[in-house]
């Protein structure tokens, strides 16, 4: 098990240019892989980057687990997405609260507007192909973390700065509101072989 330190805001490694995998089954890949599960859980976060550990490949992994807050309908199996690529999105959108694990290790929280549903294509750990479309907290954590791979950070979207909130003012005032329980219901999360 190793668990890595995660990258905060103004380091390097977050803007840094992102390599392709070339191949898969490289024991490096299979070693950021198993860093950024061992990170993922020991931050209790839903998804992380590669650039988010250091280590600058275009690879994320998304998982968000059933908790106190979220049902067992609302969450979603371990994914590995290596080499994604967006190539669709909703015309509809929404605005959900948005955390990073970057950002004051996750103490922070803004609105950001985002297509509602989205449809990524990439690689899993095995080197098939596959395509996966997904909506609310889902589809929400996919664009966060592709967002990663090129650079952005989630506060470069925030529709308004002054509405900046810590973790604990979001999850007492925010988190279960309907508004935003309705924007990260998961409605959709189809998956296809290619």
């Amino acid at each position: 098990m190793t668990i890595c330190r995660t990258i905060q805001i103004g380091e390097k490694p977050l803007k840094a240019k992102n390599k392709h995998i070339g191949n898969v089954h490289n024991p490096i890949v299979k070693k950021v892989i198993r860093n950024l599960i061992d990170t993922m859980y020991d931050a209790q976060l839903i998804g992380i980057a590669a650039p988010q550990i250091g280590e600058n490949y275009h690879i994320f992994i998304t998982e968000p687990r059933e908790t106190d807050t979220r049902s067992k309908d609302q969450s979603d199996i371990l994914r590995i997405y290596i080499n994604p690529k967006i190539v669709a999105y909703s015309k509809k959108q929404v605005t959900i609260w948005e955390g990073c694990g970057s950002l004051a290790d996750g103490a922070i929280f803004g609105p950001i507007k985002r297509p509602a549903q989205v449809t990524v294509e990439a690689f899993d750990e095995q080197g098939r192909r596959f395509r996966f479309t997904a909506d609310g907290i889902l589809g929400r954590v996919i664009q966060h973390e592709v967002d990663h791979l090129h650079g952005v950070e989630f506060i470069e979207k925030i529709e308004d700065n002054k509405r900046l909130v810590s973790a604990d003012v979001f999850v007492k005032t925010i988190l279960h509101t309907p508004q935003h329980k309705k924007a990260s219901e998961i409605t959709v999360k189809k998956l296809e072989q290619l």
